[in-house]
């Protein structure tokens, strides 16, 4: 018998503590008050078969990943999928992982045209950017063209969402602000194995490297900068 997925968010939380520290450091919650949408790029990472066929929590972001992309697109932003893509295994990751899971995690993105390989139940637009990543991160140099291609854009903002949270969502968010953008991690559109991986990555990215903020915050912001645009 075929299980059935029942998609399902996390329990996620940042603890009033932190809140407070930053609060105490800057004066306000939270860094970003403003979303520019031309500026930004809702950055989607990993949401391929491999990691959403049978995941509860990757099944449980779709819908706000899917608001998140349509309300950029249409506020003039850019929406990207990053992909797994292949690369061989170094001797290194084979002696850390053993040969055949590395094997495996090589292979996780998938093959054909990479917009065949985003998750089936996402649309995917002609002016969207689709790239590979050979690293964890997104915006480790050499590995992955998508700095390159946000730079085209005037891209300055970048929303992460997507799976693993604890591996390369995160390490996508460090290298990130390393570069120099302006990261928020959106809490209900990333995904873990637990909860409570979730929440170590939340804490980790806005104490030290973001924002993070929900999908119902982060429409908000867009919209009201949209709407300021207009005035």
């Amino acid at each position: 018998m075929t299980s059935t997925v029942v998609p399902r968010l996390h329990n996620w939380m940042i603890e009033d503590r932190e809140y407070a520290r930053q609060e105490s450091r800057r004066g306000r919650r939270h860094a970003y008050q403003r979303l520019v949408p031309s500026r930004t790029a809702l950055v989607v990472v990993d949401m391929v078969s491999f990691f959403v066929e049978h995941g509860e929590h990757e099944r449980g972001i779709l819908p706000n990943i899917s608001v998140l992309a349509d309300t950029l697109r249409g506020l003039g932003g850019t929406v990207a999928w990053v992909l797994p893509g292949w690369t061989k295994p170094s001797p290194v990751t084979e002696e850390f992982l053993g040969a055949d899971i590395a094997k495996m995690f090589s292979e996780s993105g998938g093959t054909g045209p990479l917009r065949d390989r985003v998750w089936r139940d996402f649309e995917v637009h002609d002016e969207d950017l689709l790239v590979e990543k050979t690293a964890a991160s997104a915006f480790f140099p050499g590995r992955c063209d998508l700095p390159g291609l946000l730079e085209d854009r005037g891209i300055d903002t970048v929303l992460i969402t997507g799976t693993v949270a604890n591996v390369c969502c995160e390490s996508s968010a460090r290298d990130a602000s390393t570069l120099g953008y302006r990261v928020l991690m959106v809490a209900d559109a990333t995904a873990a194995r637990r909860d409570q991986d979730l929440n170590a990555t939340l804490h980790t990215v806005y104490r030290t490297f973001g924002d993070v903020r929900p999908t119902a915050e982060v429409l908000s912001l867009l919209q009201a900068s949209s709407a300021t645009s207009l005035q």
